[in-house]
Parts: C-alpha cells; sequence; structure tokens
C-alpha cells in the first residue's frame, strides 16, 4: 500500500471557492490512482485556503507525471465555479512536486496538470507526456483563434465588406445579447437616440430651448416627427427638445490612409423626447456651417441619407467618447490623481489610506494604453483624425473643462437632463455619487475636526495644488480648486476622484464591446465623405464609407480588449489590502458595502423589466480603479 499527501488550493480572489465535488486521479508511468473525492471533514475548497488529503494506491505509481482533476455538481445547486491555484503532491518516495493551475473550473470540466521542472518538446521522454504536450496546443489552437480574425482570408489588407450581413462574421467566437441587439436594431431611430442616453457616451447630450444659429432647423422641417398639433418652439419651452453638438471637432485636419483622406463630421444633431418618453433623432447637419453642400438630413430622407447622416455622427462620437470621455477624463485624471498622491500623501495618511485602492494598476493601464492605442498600428491612432489630431481634440477640450463638469449631479443639472426619462446611466450613476459622497464625507469628518484642520494641512493642500497645476494647468477659469478651505470642500473633491476613476470609468469603458464593436453602428475612421446632394446614396455608398474588412477587425478587436473581463478583479466596496486599523473607518466602510449590496438588488429588479437592461454601472462590475 502506497500513500500520496496531496495540498490544494483554492484561489484567493472572490467566488473563487465551490461546494462542488471535486476528484482527482494521479498518474504515473507504473499507472494510475482510483478516481479520489477529496473530502475531509467540514467545507472544502473555501477562498485563499489549502487543503491536505491522502491518496491511496495498491503500489507506487512510479515517476508522478500528471495530476488529472474533475469537477462533479453538488446535488441541485446551480453552476459553482472553482479556481484552483495550484496542487501539490508528496509522493511515497518523498519527492515533493508542484503542479500549478491557476486556472477556473466548471461543471463537468476536468483539467490535466504537468508538475516539476519546465521541459522543453526535445527533451520530452514519455509517450504519455508527449500525447499530453500535443493534446494540450491542439485544445488551445481550437479555443483561442486569432483575435483579428478565425476566418481565412478575411483579413485581406483593402478588402471591403460586400453587404452588412457579412459583418456578422466577426463576432462569431464571442457573442453578448446587447450585441446581437446592436446589430438587429442600429437603423432604428429609437435606439439611435437611446445611445446617447445609455450607450458608452452618455456625456453630451442637453436640453435645448434655443436653436444654435448656425443649425438653422425649420418648424416646417421637422414638424412631421412631432407630435400632431404642436411646434418646434412649444415642444422647446416643454423641454422636450435636446441637441448634441460636436463643435470642439470642427476644424481638426483627417489623417490619410494609402493616400487618400479619411472623414469626420463635426455635426449637430436635433432630439426629440416623444410622449412615449423615446428620444428620437429629427435632424442632423454633419457640419458645423450649413451651406447647399452641407443639408440638414431629415428622418424622412432617402433610407440610405439618413443612415450615413447618423453613422457620420455617431462615429464623431465614438471618437470624442475613446479620446476625451474614456482616455482624458478617467485614465489620464485617474493618472494625476494617482502620481500626485504617491508624491505628496505619505502612506501613513489618512487620505492616502483611502484613495490608494482606487489607484491600483492604474499607471500600469496607461502604460499599456498608450502602447498599443496611441501608437503606431493602435486603434486611436488608426481612426480618421490620427494621433495629431486626437491630440489637438485633447487639448482643445482640457482647455475648456470644468470641475463642475466633473461632479456628476452639477453636471446633469447644467445639462438640464434632471428628468428626462430612460436615463438609467443617470439614475445608477446620482444613486453611486451620493453612496461615495457618504462614504468620503463620514471618513474626512473623522480625521479632520474643523476647517482650521483642513487649512493646516500641508500635505493635504500640496496634494490639490499638484492635481491644479499639473492636471488642469492652472486653469482658473476652470474651477478646479487650488487649494481647500472647509471640510466639505475635502469631501466633494474626494468623492469627484472615487467616482471617476471607477463609476465614470465603469460607465464609458464596461459597454464598448456591446455598443462599438458593429462598424455600421459608428466606426472611428470613415473613408468617403458624407452625402453633400440627397438622394443620390445607396447601401453600396454605406458599404464604401466604411472601413475595410482588417481595420473594422481592429476595431472590433480593441473594444473587446477593452471590455475584457479578467480574474484578479477588485470590486467597488472591495478592500482586499487593509489599510484602516481604527473602528471607525471600518465601519464606514461596512455601511458603503450595504449600499452597494442594496442597490445591485435595486438594478437586478429593474433590470428584469427592460428590453435592454442597463448594466454597466451595477456595482458587481464597477471596478474600484482605473485597470482596463
Amino acid at each position: 500500500m502506497a500513500e500520496y499527501k496531496v495540498k490544494v488550493t483554492t484561489g484567493t480572489m472572490k467566488h473563487s471557492g465551490t461546494i462542488d465535488h471535486i476528484y482527482i486521479i494521479l498518474i504515473g508511468t507504473d499507472g494510475q490512482s482510483e478516481r479520489t473525492e477529496l473530502n475531509n471533514v467540514g467545507i472544502d475548497f473555501i477562498t485563499g485556503k489549502t487543503g491536505a488529503y491522502k491518496v491511496k494506491t495498491s503500489s507506487s505509481l512510479g515517476k508522478l507525471l500528471l495530476v488529472k482533476v474533475e469537477k462533479d455538481p453538488f446535488l441541485i445547486f446551480p453552476e459553482d465555479e472553482w479556481y484552483c491555484s495550484k496542487i501539490e503532491v508528496t509522493t511515497p518516495e518523498e519527492e515533493e512536486i508542484l503542479f500549478p493551475c491557476y486556472r477556473w473550473l466548471s461543471r463537468g470540466e476536468f483539467v490535466e496538470l504537468r508538475g516539476g521542472k519546465g521541459v522543453t518538446f526535445m527533451e520530452e521522454d514519455h509517450p504519455l507526456l508527449l500525447n499530453h504536450r500535443k493534446k494540450e496546443l491542439e485544445l488551445k489552437k481550437s479555443s483561442y483563434k486569432t483575435l483579428e480574425l478565425a476566418m481565412k482570408g478575411l483579413t485581406e489588407p483593402g478588402k471591403k465588406w460586400k453587404q452588412i450581413e457579412d459583418i456578422k462574421n466577426i463576432f462569431q467566437f464571442k457573442k453578448t445579447k446587447m450585441l446581437e441587439y446592436v446589430s438587429e436594431h442600429w437603423k432604428e431611430d429609437d435606439f439611435f437616440g437611446y445611445q446617447f442616453l445609455n450607450g458608452t457616451n452618455p456625456n453630451v447630450i442637453k436640453r435645448c430651448s434655443k436653436l444654435p444659429p448656425n443649425f438653422p432647423v425649420t418648424d416646417e422641417m421637422v414638424k412631421p416627427f412631432l407630435e400632431t398639433g404642436t411646434t418646434l418652439e412649444k415642444e422647446m419651452e416643454e423641454g422636450n427638445i435636446f441637441l448634441c453638438d460636436q463643435k470642439i471637432m470642427d476644424g481638426i485636419p483627417t489623417r490619410q490612409k494609402d493616400g487618400n483622406p479619411l472623414y469626420v463630421a463635426a455635426g449637430l444633431c436635433l432630439f426629440y423626447k416623444n410622449p412615449e418618453g423615446k428620444l428620437l433623432p429629427i435632424a442632423i447637419q454633419l457640419y458645423q456651417q450649413p451651406s447647399e453642400q452641407n443639408p440638414i438630413f431629415l428622418p424622412s430622407d432617402l433610407e440610405t441619407d439618413w443612415l450615413l447622416a447618423k453613422l457620420f455622427f455617431r462615429s464623431s462620437d465614438l471618437i470624442q467618447h475613446q479620446t476625451l470621455y474614456h482616455l482624458l477624463h478617467t485614465h489620464y485624471l485617474a493618472e494625476v490623481f494617482t502620481i500626485a498622491t504617491f508624491r505628496c500623501l505619505p502612506t501613513i495618511h489618512p487620505l492616502y489610506k483611502l484613495l490608494i485602492p482606487h489607484f491600483r494598476y492604474t499607471l500600469h493601464i496607461n502604460i499599456l494604453v498608450r502602447k498599443l492605442l496611441l501608437s503606431p498600428g493602435g486603434a486611436l491612432s488608426e481612426s480618421s483624425l490620427g494621433v495629431e489630431g486626437l491630440m489637438e481634440l485633447m487639448r482643445r477640450d482640457l482647455s475648456q473643462l470644468t470641475y463642475s463638469s466633473l461632479c456628476l449631479p452639477e453636471n446633469i443639472k447644467e445639462r438640464g437632463l434632471e428628468s428626462i426619462p430612460n436615463f438609467y446611466y443617470r439614475d445608477d450613476a446620482l444613486k453611486l455619487w451620493n453612496y461615495l459622497n457618504e462614504y468620503a464625507t463620514a471618513m474626512v469628518d473623522y480625521y479632520y475636526t474643523s476647517d482650521c484642520d483642513v487649512m493646516k494641512d500641508i500635505e493635504l493642500q500640496e496634494w490639490v495644488n499638484e492635481i491644479f497645476t499639473h492636471g488642469f494647468l492652472e486653469n482658473k477659469r476652470s474651477g478646479f480648486p487650488s487649494c481647500f478651505n472647509t471640510i466639505e470642500e475635502v469631501a466633494k473633491f474626494i468623492t469627484m476622484v472615487i467616482f471617476r476613476v471607477s463609476v465614470q470609468h465603469a460607465a464609458v469603458n464596461n459597454g464598448q464591446y456591446d455598443y462599438n464593436s458593429w462598424i455600421p453602428n459608428g466606426s472611428l475612421l470613415l473613408c468617403k465623405p458624407p452625402p453633400a446632394i440627397k438622394g443620390q446614396s445607396s447601401m453600396q455608398t454605406v458599404l464604401e464609407t466604411l472601413p475595410d474588412v482588417e481595420d473594422s477587425v481592429k476595431i472590433m478587436s480593441a473594444a473587446r480588449i477593452l471590455s475584457e473581463k479578467y480574474t484578479d478583479v477588485v470590486l467597488l466596496g472591495e478592500f482586499p489590502e487593509e489599510h484602516f486599523d481604527e473602528p471607525i473607518p471600518k465601519e464606514i466602510i461596512k455601511v458603503l458595502q450595504a449600499d452597494l449590496s442594496y442597490m445591485k438588488e435595486e438594478i437586478a429588479a429593474r433590470n428584469s423589466e427592460l428590453e435592454m437592461p442597463y448594466t454597466y454601472l451595477n456595482p458587481d462590475v464597477v471596478e474600484n480603479s482605473v485597470t482596463i
């Protein structure tokens, strides 16, 4: 009789443990063990714990080659994935062998683990291991298709799409319900309007009480799209007309691709909230200065004219979203906050302890962003504007960025969006802002007993001044504070920082694959100019305007990478590293966690009644920091 001692370690991530049955088979040069359940008294496979077990065989198995791990369901309980970190086996000959795993296992799934030192193919000396090596690679090759396409010949340079339906071939290896919805409903006006409230860029639309002088929409133009008996003027007075103006992009030169210019709009779009609460586009002008060659497009125009107008407008919105509201307003601001915190606040400072969980991996991901998105060949550098155009766009935005625009309650009020229905981003984001503000206020109140304490804290003052100086270039018109005078000011600023690097980043990041992968719904680059004369376009014009297959795949790939989930996630309200030792801050953290837990239930109840659930600000998916 031989005895093998087995130690199994479960991962430390949330929900790594399982109540399912775990079995192993030890495989050696002289045979294999029986299929043995790993089962001690009490609960096994608890998150972050290591369990010790014994496997008995009639005789030694010889040199231990593989450990086969299987997972079967426990009674009728729902799926309960398990993250196995590693398995350590001590043989009867007292040899200790490490079998790394570091992966999730689902029910009915098994994995065969190799142990011992690294071995090249030339060094492999056992037929079983050679066969295992071959099967492992075959499985990986079938599972991990080249992201830029798993279809032979589809990425031929310059190859254009022949029909819209062909674009669906890109997504056969990763589909989401929302992506499929987008691909089916992208032509619909109410879905176009919905995206400006609940898509990846809910930051630009605002209530319109007076038309800009360079957008000469008349009552006669839009009357067919309004409720019978009303007028455009009346609907503006009642707060039912909304505007999105892309003037910030006006005049920025585009780049060339293969000697041909690319195109981008700097348009204006008028929306109408109808009696059913739907937000509908009723007029689009694609450039800032009206002229005969820059017509105002209407829903009653030729179908492909209207589709092209929406495509150009959404594509410019996508560039703004990626460059300004995602990259600049979350990633780069998070970097400013992070560096100022490292430079100005010692680790013992309470605000360092409060903020440091929200800067996890931020500098790392921003280095990758610069390398992967803005370097030659990157998704953003390949956009219609190119790197130089994007830099100009960011310069323009930074010069007019205001503190109030980053503080959500003021932002919503300034844009006149307090009462527009079906604005789930606003509803969820405001709740999270309020929870974070209560959390920040409680923490600041605990450590600062008076406004005088705030003014005397030279480290705190240096911190905010560094952010003002290096992040906002000492622009006093922006309203950003360069110093703090009150406890309330500190709490508000801390709220803004945490909200921006967690909630706001989730809002503009998490839906990218869903909304921005379907190229006809908006593209970072467009190859043909918008129609200057109505009535001459066709679906072929739309296909020629879209990027070619290769560039479409690059855009989709970037959206997929930016929306990808990974295992080492720390969600908002989770603090695996314990920085506070005092009881009161720990209780304040528990209050925040309880608020977030309740909000999860509220969102789940609401979403169960929606055709398109808004999930991007569920605390279950909002990370504590900018990590991707």
